[in-house]
């Protein structure tokens, strides 16, 4: 098992900032990718960002430039640096990891509201 907290939501205006921290706990050892995904009201959720193991990432079109996604492998936290933020990207963000084996944890998330 892979318990998983965000943090770091919140309210922002337009062209603010925010950091999104997700630590991981339990088997934490075993993580493979691990990513962002955000769900608007109203739309589905939509992977924002990801990471491997190896570091490689890869980013939706739409923040690339503005966000990026980063791991700290001692701490199992994975971050998530939101710059130049607008209001589309209001939504809740949540975490994830697949594991070695293919196991799919998802934190709960945590709200992210830009205000124009």
């Amino acid at each position: 098992q892979v318990q998983l907290v965000e943090s770091g939501g919140g309210l922002v205006q337009a062209g603010g900032s925010l950091r999104l921290s997700c630590v991981a706990s339990g088997n934490a050892f075993n993580m493979n990718t691990m990513g962002w995904y955000r769900q608007a009201p109203g739309k589905q959720r939509e992977l924002v960002a990801r990471i491997t193991r190896g570091s490689s990432t890869n980013y939706v079109d739409s923040v690339k430039g503005r966000f990026t996604i980063s791991r700290d492998y001692a701490k199992n936290t994975v971050y998530l640096q939101m710059n130049s933020l607008k209001p589309e990207d209001t939504a809740v963000y949540s975490c994830n990891v697949v594991t070695l084996s293919g196991m799919l944890y998802w934190g709960k998330g945590t709200l992210v509201t830009v205000s124009s």
